[in-house]
């Protein structure tokens, strides 16, 4: 199965702000066992290309890349790291370039009708509704009308209660950042184990979504 095709199906990524390499093989371990198999690393961390390096060698099951990468000498250093796709809160065209030079799934951020379409021209795989919650579900149904064949993500306050209603919208998986993961907090083996928890909830919901 290609990159494209498991975060697709996995419906959900996990958006890792504040990963380390003391911490990311913890966190992607729990929420591996909860179902969520695509992991977000954000690079405005310092050592985050060292936290996707460290996870791309240890979980193995997991699908790891890197998120807010703004410009393609990042991208470059994320993918060099390991990183398998690229995740950006805005439009780049050299960031989008770089990515397909090597081969790794690009997925650049948008909002409005014209930019999700610029995004896709320009050589998305997916395009990044962000932020979703500002205009809510209905706003991914709308998109589809006129624009059925870009595939979309939706990020930006996504969590279990409603998550099911942008995948019945038509969103192909969803971005999670705090409501699943808060690296803030000590990873002690209960939170680890919500964590879990959290992630199979949201897998469950997504599954769930679907099949109505």
């Amino acid at each position: 199965m290609g990159h494209i095709e498991i975060i697709k199906q996995t419906g959900v990524a996990a958006v890792i702000r504040g990963a380390t390499v003391d911490n990311i093989a913890l966190i992607g371990e729990a929420l591996s066992k909860g179902g969520v198999k695509v992991l977000e690393i954000t690079v405005e961390t310092p050592g985050a290309c060292a936290a996707i390096e460290k996870a791309s060698l240890e979980l193995n099951d997991v699908l790891v890349g890197a998120g807010t990468v703004l410009d393609p000498e990042t991208a470059r250093t994320a993918i060099m790291s390991g990183a398998k796709f690229i995740f950006s809160p805005t439009i780049n065209s050299k960031t989008i370039e770089m990515a397909k030079r090597y081969g790794v799934v690009s997925i650049p951020g948008a909002l409005t009708p014209t930019e999700i379409l610029s995004a896709y021209e320009n050589g998305a795989d997916l395009v990044k509704v962000f932020p979703a919650n500002v205009f809510g579900p209905s706003y991914i149904k709308d998109i589809h009308g006129p624009l059925p064949q870009i595939p979309l993500i939706t990020t930006g306050g996504i969590s279990v209660a409603n998550v099911g209603e942008y995948i019945k919208a038509g969103a192909s998986g969803v971005g999670v950042g705090s409501s699943l993961v808060n690296t803030k907090k000590e990873l002690s083996e209960q939170y680890l184990s919500e964590i879990t928890e959290t992630a199979s909830a949201f897998i469950k919901a997504v599954q769930d979504a679907r099949k109505k």
